[in-house]
């Protein structure tokens, strides 16, 4: 089955200066492609199999009157070939297309801390690894950490064992 061509498509690609072996690669090759910023999208020629990541590069969006274009690429055909555009640009446009283009611009980063991370309280930080902060670090925030703590499990478990909290936090050890 035959995709057939939006208005909006034909007009992004008739932004866009390119030759017949371009338009035969792209049409031969394989594309991946993932939103990374508000106005940049990652595209990757996949047909390179296990070396794809030495073929992937950053195609900035514009905005030209209303229509999405693939402006500018990091690749080296693009940068010094001022008469062509290079496949990336033309993959984006003719596969990606509107769709993949809109989810550029649409795209927002989040917000960031503008505190920063320094002046939060320990209490205040995730743990990547998902465990408890060590009773000495505790002990430097003043126990804040103590004080948002739940009440522990150790008083239920026989043969003296400590809650797995308490064993981690180096409050309690293991029975001999």
């Amino acid at each position: 089955m035959e995709d057939i061509p939006t208005t909006a498509d034909k007009r992004i690609v008739e932004e866009l200066s390119f030759g017949a072996k371009t338009a035969k690669r792209v049409g031969w090759e394989q594309f991946e492609f993932g939103v990374e910023a508000p106005h940049l999208v990652r595209v990757t020629n996949a047909s390179y199999g296990c070396e794809k990541d030495d073929h992937s590069y950053l195609v900035g969006v514009e905005d030209r009157d209303g229509l999405l274009v693939p402006a500018e690429c990091e690749c080296p055909a693009d940068k010094y070939n001022e008469e062509y555009d290079c496949k990336h640009k033309v993959a984006l446009a003719t596969i990606g297309g509107p769709v993949v283009l809109q989810a550029a611009v649409d795209y927002s980063t989040p917000t960031q801390d503008t505190e920063g991370i320094g002046s939060k309280t320990l209490a205040e930080r995730v743990r990547a690894d998902g465990g408890v902060i060590p009773k000495e670090r505790r002990e430097e925030a003043g126990g804040v950490i103590d004080d948002e703590r739940e009440e522990c499990d150790c008083s239920k478990l026989s043969g003296g064992f400590p809650c797995f909290d308490c064993y981690l936090a180096g409050e309690k050890e293991l029975p001999d």
